[in-house]
């Protein structure tokens, strides 16, 4: 294996393994680390003391973890590319660190939009305790958004690689520029879809695998001319069943 390509799949292998611990923490939460709960019902309906109420059981630094494991654990995956791209053109002594930047500033994106989300998340389950309607509206939203050109404008924008310095403090501001433009269109093309799981009163960490799945794999699809375009974007799907299909084929060859 040629040393480009040994770098490529470290970077693959150890990306992937950080957003699994992420995971493992999100859904497992072990010892207690993750105290955060996702959509708190009130029973006392849109009143000033339920809103008092659900600021006490959620302070706002709770919201944020949660976001942020959340948003690591999702997204980390979509990140890989970049990142080869920015080791492949950076001195060794500097990948590391502009790697980390990048991804500094991708994650400042999201976390500036979970603001925003949760206080979306909060206000519903303020006027709609325990229902799903909110979470069905934003499904539909999602889906519209899924297939609108403006999406696909964002995808695009997505595989843009910009150029980086070599060296000192502009190395590091277009590393860390390079993440947060990344971050913007991220969350142009995924905002409906990260906002769903976390209206559902229940069945929200099943429905986050679904939406990473559907995410990483539209990351995956080449661009497009951005117009209305009815397709689920599931490359990750064909490949998984391109490889099981390959191995399976092998398999009953060699036996």
């Amino acid at each position: 294996m040629k040393t480009s390509e040994r770098i490529r799949y470290s970077i693959s292998i150890t990306i992937l393994a950080v957003s699994l611990l992420f995971w493992v923490v999100l859904l497992f939460n072990p010892g207690g680390i993750m105290t955060v709960k996702h959509c708190h019902v009130t029973l006392e309906g849109p009143s000033k003391a339920s809103l008092q109420m659900m600021i006490q059981m959620n302070p706002v630094s709770d919201l944020m973890i949660g976001w942020t494991l959340m948003v690591l654990a999702m997204m980390l995956p979509k990140l890989i590319s970049p990142v080869q791209y920015i080791y492949e053109r950076s001195f060794k002594s500097r990948r590391f660190w502009s790697a980390l930047l990048f991804i500094l500033g991708y994650t400042a994106v999201w976390i500036v939009m979970g603001f925003f989300m949760n206080a979306l998340i909060m206000g519903m389950n303020l006027l709609l305790p325990n229902s799903y309607i909110p979470a069905i509206g934003v499904g539909i939203i999602a889906v519209i958004w899924q297939f609108s050109p403006v999406k696909q404008r964002c995808l695009n924008r997505g595989h843009d690689h910009v150029p980086l310095a070599a060296f000192g403090s502009e190395a590091d501001r277009d590393a860390f520029m390079f993440g947060i433009m990344h971050g913007v269109w991220c969350v142009g093309a995924g905002w409906a879809l990260m906002l769903f799981p976390m209206l559902l009163p229940s069945g929200h960490n099943l429905a986050m695998i679904v939406v990473t799945f559907v995410m990483i794999s539209e990351h995956m699809e080449h661009p497009r001319f951005p117009r209305w375009h009815f397709s689920f974007r599931l490359k990750l799907l064909r490949i998984i069943v391109a490889q099981t299909s390959s191995h399976l084929k092998s398999a009953f060859k060699i036996n």
